[in-house]
């Protein structure tokens, strides 16, 4: 059953999620979303009404830098790229999620 946000996922997760797409290079929005939804084998659903206020969220904090290019179809697309900032930021959720998946490990794998 796939998970869907921002329901399903703990709150931060989307950004840490969005933030690792974009190391790879600039996508738009759907491109991100499906990169998550192929990378997770289909087991995590971005859906746009979760999907674009974070991308905003995250723009106005500094993590993207967005501009006006051209999607793989050719039609006018918004392409989102990681900054410093947002690089850092990637790097601080990934060692919070680190420490938390090792504390629900330990619970629930426990004796």
């Amino acid at each position: 059953m796939p998970f869907k946000t921002p329901n399903a996922l703990l709150h931060g997760t989307l950004d840490a999620l969005i933030l690792k797409t974009l190391t790879a290079g600039p996508r738009h929005g759907y491109a991100i979303a499906k990169f998550i939804e192929d990378a997770s084998d289909e087991s995590v659903i971005v859906e746009e009404g979760s999907l674009y206020p974070a991308l905003y969220r995250m723009e106005r904090r500094g993590w993207l830098e967005a501009e006006w290019g051209e999607s793989e179809l050719g039609r006018r697309a918004k392409l989102y790229r990681l900054t410093r900032e947002g690089r850092a930021q990637l790097s601080a959720e990934t060692a919070a999620w680190r420490q938390f998946a090792a504390g629900v490990s330990k619970i629930l794998l426990a004796q």
